[in-house]
């Protein structure tokens, strides 16, 4: 009794988490997008300093966690396949609309449901697979992607897709061992060299009119990992990926407030979809 108390209410908390940092995450590309698109930033040099001030940021979160850990060659490689995936993304973001970039991002929750499957031997059940794949029409039908020119750069977005599921199923793997705030810090703060030897080429300057963007992107993206964290440590990664859709229509709606990037879909309508596939998997598994 008590341990399927405990599943039914990873099945409802864990994607809790999981959807409020997807809106913390949708935030946070709308900041970076903001600084890159508007002020000129490079993106190399935004990836430095939104990841060196979420480091700042996390701290008070984390302050009780345990630093010692046993496996520090599983959080490098977690933090290096993370780090090739903000690069891509930042990259992309910098010079494509939103809803292209996030179109392609739709990839990742594939990538993470197969690879839970295979590397972490988790139990792929019919419901966990269609509500991945509805959710992807459900981002088809918001973006109609067929009917825009794509430019070579928004295929950036799907190498950040690969690499980013690669580090979700590192880091469901390191949660059997370590806690959420030793996971959120080591990879902030992990993340900052690597995204200084990348951002030497363009600099570190920040212009004054867009420092305030990427220092709400850090602020953002540092509560976003600190959730993500806890989400994987009470449900299944590829349980959670039908939930990673809901963030699109949010990075949609944020983009169209602030920049006017109206996407050619049907946004109600796919959202409604992708809603509706989270909605019925949470409810298949929470019994």
């Amino acid at each position: 009794m008590i341990q399927i108390k405990t599943m039914n209410r990873g099945a409802i908390v864990g994607p809790l988490y999981f959807v409020i940092a997807g809106a913390l995450f949708a935030g946070s590309n709308t900041a970076v997008q903001g600084a890159g698109m508007v002020y000129g930033v490079p993106s190399a040099t935004i990836a430095f300093w939104q990841y060196a001030l979420a480091s700042i940021a996390v701290l008070p979160i984390v302050l009780t966690a345990s630093w010692r850990s046993d496996r520090p060659l599983m959080h490098l490689l977690r933090v290096v396949l993370a780090a090739i995936g903000v690069q891509f993304w930042v990259a992309g973001l910098a010079v494509v609309p939103i809803w292209q970039a996030v179109a392609l991002i739709l990839t990742s929750p594939l990538f993470v449901t197969l690879g839970a499957g295979l590397f972490l031997k988790e139990h792929l059940s019919l419901s966990r697979v269609i509500a991945v794949l509805v959710g992807a029409v459900g981002g088809a039908i918001i973006l109609a992607p067929w009917r825009d020119a794509f430019q070579w750069a928004a295929l950036m977005p799907v190498a950040a897709a690969a690499f980013w599921a690669g580090s979700s199923l590192v880091t469901k793997e390191l949660t059997k061992t370590e806690n959420a705030g030793t996971l959120t810090l080591a990879l902030l703060v992990l993340l900052v060299p690597v995204n200084g030897l990348a951002a030497m080429g363009s600099g570190f300057t920040v212009t004054s009119e867009a420092l305030w963007l990427v220092a709400l992107a850090g602020l953002l993206v540092a509560g976003a990992q600190y959730l993500l964290a806890r989400a994987y440590m009470v449900a299944d990664a590829a349980y959670l990926q039908p939930f990673d859709h809901l963030k699109l229509p949010l990075n949609v709606a944020l983009g169209i407030v602030f920049f006017g990037f109206e996407p050619p879909g049907m946004m109600w309508i796919g959202a409604g979809v992708i809603i509706g596939a989270s909605a019925w998997v949470m409810r298949d598994e929470a019994g």
